[in-house]
Formats: structure tokens, C-alpha cells, sequence
């Protein structure tokens, strides 16, 4: 137990490789921001458009930047908090001490590790909130006010029919995807606007060709005769909401939080749809946190080697090419198992097991 107390070198490795990972995320996080504002000023006068809607816009997707970025961070900064140490002779005085190198990786890890756990708890609240805003922003200019998104769901007024859907996911068709509304709620009101005069729920409302479907409709009708109620199996749907706008307001899956995901994989697998496109980003979640961590472990041998005669830019190279080759290859493992029909869990674990095996060969090699 003793080995695992932080010592004051813990600190030294700790506050060091902090001090750079902070520098490099702060630095790509605003890259990313910047890129994204400049891309929202060509949208400013359009439908209402304006710079403070492009500036909340990408203010509101600062915390999901964040979440993204992180794991490039954490490498190239742990990668160039200890190259620092490497290059003034202070790691080499600690293994001189007597200090291991899985000691040492531990140690940069342990402050990885704390920051991954507030990443992850900001990905999967303030995060999702985050771009969930800024879509609801951009529906409600693209649809000229008529649509909206609130924490009850997706709001749209069509005539004289209030429509409430609880979320929105692509279903895929085969030949291409269109928009699903999920746990759909249609209230009808009078010509006069002041009273409910008919109510639908749907399980779901699908764009067929050039019209809506309802799929396992309750409706309920008022009248001076009272109140009467019927179901259907399916029923078709004379809306003009636009699919093509419903469609631009999705957020990609990955955005989304486990939370959201589970809850679309849940019901799609009820209803014996294709949850692969949820399941995939929903299982890249899971293994974020050990994926993170891992992949900085495996960076140490070029703190312990090269780097020593190297400088700054030496180390952020290194750093960057490791971050887009592990990513590149990440894809393309994850890729590969759905191809040939791997569980998405085996297809998201495969590259964690594949950096864990790395990171065990390197250390007892050279511990």
C-alpha cells in the first residue's frame, strides 16, 4: 500500500503534465470554436439569423467540443508534460531513484483520470443540453418560427393541430433514411382556436412518400354528444410539416447521451427496428473513460525515449500523428466488426483490449 501513497514526485509528474494538457485543450477546443463561428457568419441574415445567434450558437457547443476533444489533449499533453520533464533531466533523475516507468505512467494517468470523470459526467449532461439548444435554435429559424424543441420534445403548430413528439431518430428504409417521430401527440383545436376538439397519440409517424403515417393510433374525438375513442393500427396523416427541416434538427447519435441512447435502443428494439446506428455511439461512450486512459499509458515509451533530445514541436508532432492514426484506426476496427456483423459492444471493446495489450507488453518489458 505504501507504493500507491502520492509522493511528492506524483506531484511533480501531476501538476506538470496538467499544466499541459490544460494548454492543449484550451487551444484546440478554441480552434474547433473558431472554425465553427466563422462558418456560422455565413448564416447571419438569413431567416432572422443574427450574431448573437451565432455566438450563442457556438457558445452552447463549447461543452460538447470539450468532450471531444479531450482524449487528443490528454495525449499530446501528457505526451508533452513529460517529454518537459524528459528534456531537463528530471525523469531521468527519477528512474535513477529508483522510480519505475509504470510508476511514472501512473502517476500522469491519476490526473487524467480525474479530469475524465468530469469530462464524462459534462458529456452526458451539459453537453447534450448544449446541442440540444443550438438545434433547437436553428429549427426554429429554418422553420420560420413554426417548430420548436423544448425539454418535452420536439413542438411544431401545423393549421389548426398542435403536434408534441418526444423525440426524433432516422429510420432506415434500406435504400436511404427518413425521419421518425417517436411517442407522437396531435391535439386539434376548434376553428376559433379556444377548445380541444380532437386528440391522437401515435407510437410513431414515419414520411412515406409524400405523406405521414401514424402508426398504432388512439384518437379521441369531442363533441356536443360527448367524448368517443377509437384506435388503428396505422393512419394516414395529412401534415405539412417539412421532413427535410426535421431531418437538418437531428442531433447525430453521438451527441447524444447515454441516457437518450439507451432509451432509443430500448424502444427500437421493441419494435424490432435496426438500434445498431444508437448502439454503436452508445457503446464509444462506454469505453471513453478506458480508452482515454489507456491510449495516454501507451504514449509514455516516447516520453522515456526520443523525446529526450527533442523540443516543443518535436513533441507536439509526435503527439498529433499518434492522435490521428490511433483515431483513423479506431474507425476502421469499429468499422471492419459491423461489417461482418460483430456485436457493436465487441466492436468498441476490441480497440480498448488491442491498447490494453500494447500498453502490458511495454511496461513488463520495461518496467
Amino acid at each position: 500500500m505504501a507504493s500507491l501513497r502520492v509522493k511528492r514526485v506524483d506531484w511533480l509528474i501531476g501538476t506538470t503534465v496538467f499544466g499541459s494538457m490544460l494548454m492543449v485543450w484550451l487551444v484546440l477546443v478554441g480552434l474547433d470554436a473558431m472554425i465553427q463561428f466563422g462558418r456560422q457568419l455565413h448564416f447571419i441574415g438569413r431567416n432572422g439569423y443574427t450574431l448573437s445567434n451565432a455566438i450563442f450558437y457556438v457558445v452552447v457547443t463549447i461543452p460538447r467540443r470539450m468532450y471531444e476533444m479531450f482524449g487528443f489533449a490528454a495525449l499530446i499533453g501528457g505526451l508533452m508534460g513529460l517529454g518537459s520533464l524528459a528534456s531537463t533531466g528530471e525523469l531521468t533523475a527519477l528512474r535513477a531513484s529508483g522510480m519505475s516507468r509504470l510508476r511514472i505512467g501512473a502517476s500522469a494517468a491519476g490526473v487524467v483520470a480525474i479530469l475524465v470523470a468530469g469530462v464524462v459526467v459534462m458529456g452526458e449532461t451539459v453537453g447534450p443540453w448544449g446541442d440540444q439548444q443550438a438545434q433547437a435554435l436553428t429549427l426554429r429559424l429554418r422553420s420560420g418560427g413554426s417548430l420548436g424543441l423544448t425539454s418535452s420534445g420536439l413542438w411544431a403548430r401545423d393549421g389548426d393541430r398542435i403536434i408534441n413528439a418526444k423525440n426524433r431518430t432516422l429510420s432506415d428504409t434500406g435504400d436511404h433514411s427518413h425521419v421518425q417521430l417517436m411517442d407522437v401527440r396531435v391535439f386539434t383545436l376548434t376553428p376559433d382556436g379556444r377548445q380541444l376538439s380532437r386528440f391522437d397519440q401515435a407510437n410513431t409517424a414515419e414520411h412515406v412518400g409524400k405523406e405521414w403515417v401514424l402508426d398504432r393510433v388512439r384518437s379521441t374525438t369531442l363533441d356536443e354528444k360527448g367524448v368517443h375513442s377509437s384506435t388503428s393500427t396505422n393512419e394516414h396523416w395529412d401534415s405539412q410539416l417539412d421532413p427535410e427541416i426535421l431531418q437538418q434538427s437531428l442531433i447525430q447519435p453521438q451527441y447524444l447521451s447515454m441516457r437518450d441512447l439507451q432509451h432509443i435502443i430500448t424502444y427500437k428494439l421493441k419494435n424490432g427496428e435496426n438500434a445498431r446506428p444508437y448502439e454503436m455511439p452508445f457503446w464509444g461512450r462506454v469505453m471513453y473513460p478506458i480508452n482515454t486512459l489507456v491510449l495516454v499509458l501507451c504514449v509514455m515509451p516516447f516520453a522515456f525515449g526520443a523525446l529526450r533530445s527533442g523540443g516543443l514541436g518535436k513533441r507536439i508532432f509526435i503527439g498529433i500523428i499518434i492522435a490521428l492514426c490511433w483515431h483513423f484506426a479506431q474507425v476502421a476496427i469499429v468499422n471492419f466488426s459491423t461489417v461482418y456483423g460483430a456485436p457493436p459492444m465487441m466492436a468498441n471493446v476490441l480497440p480498448v483490449l488491442l491498447l490494453v495489450f500494447i500498453a502490458w507488453f511495454y511496461f513488463r518489458k520495461h518496467a
